[in-house]
């Protein structure tokens, strides 16, 4: 790891090692469930060889395909909604400064400062109160929801750098509201909206607490049916799918950092 000896932080003693540490406890356990999963054994916490077998049944097993299946429709709807709904906001709080800007930019992003456990709940009471029956459309939902401020803040932020100048001069050249939109802020919007949709769909691709509270019968999500398999013991199944999902949230963690860059 190379640091930065001019910095201030580096000349106290035992920072270099603290931050061997922090990333040691981050990443390892990590990488020994990568090394796991291509285990021969089927204790999984005893190496008796390389074999990729466990890949092969986790992909001819009926029961994880539909709940990956049921993931990637969950995650594929409440995106498309979450980051429709993250445009619309970022577009009206963009507009200009009026009173109230502040508290309602607050509630928007007010799920990521809230603990997941209590979305999860109060999601759960509004959908009994109201109710709706649970099922994969209330997990939708409650993803959606969710979802929104992670699609909000690229989008955002792309938006506090763009020029203002150029809606002006779309308006000069007599351009509605509709063909100035179309034309010039949303080509120049679009990285921000394609780089918070890609983040609200690993969110929700990755989400347990809240699915696991407001799914019912047939909604079994991948999440939720790892929890299901943990619970009987940890099994190299469990280390493969683990690292499916890792490799899939690293893809679009990547893809969305890479097309937030394009905003510069």
């Amino acid at each position: 790891m190379r640091v930065d000896v001019s910095n201030p932080l580096w000349r106290f003693r035992g920072i270099r090692a603290a931050s061997w540490l922090f990333f040691a406890y981050l990443y390892l356990p990590i990488i020994v469930l990568i090394v796991l999963s291509f285990n021969e054994n089927r204790l999984a916490t005893i190496w008796s060889g390389f074999s990729t077998q466990w890949y092969g049944i986790v992909l001819a097993n009926d029961d994880i395909i539909r709940a990956a299946t049921n993931s990637l429709v969950v995650a594929t709807a409440a995106t498309l909604a979450a980051t429709a709904a993250a445009t619309l906001a970022a577009l009206g709080m963009a507009k200009g400064r009026f009173r109230g800007a502040d508290g309602i930019s607050g509630l928007i992003v007010l799920p990521l400062v809230v603990p997941e456990i209590v979305t999860a709940v109060a999601s759960l009471l509004f959908f009994i109160l109201i109710g709706f029956r649970l099922g994969l459309t209330t997990v939708i939902v409650a993803h959606t929801v969710f979802c929104i401020p992670f699609a909000y803040l690229p989008i955002r932020a792309r938006l506090e750098g763009m020029d203002k100048a150029l809606g002006e001069a779309a308006a000069d050249l007599y351009a509605s509201d509709w063909q100035a939109f179309r034309r010039v802020t949303l080509p120049l919007l679009w990285p921000g909206i394609l780089s918070g949709g890609m983040l609200a769909f690993i969110i929700s691709l990755d989400d347990f607490v809240i699915t696991y509270f407001v799914a019912g019968a047939g909604a079994t999500t991948l999440p939720v049916y790892i929890f299901g398999m943990i619970r009987i013991g940890i099994t190299p199944e469990v280390n493969a799918i683990s690292s499916m999902m890792l490799i899939v949230s690293i893809l679009f963690v990547t893809l969305s950092f890479l097309v937030g860059r394009l905003r510069r």
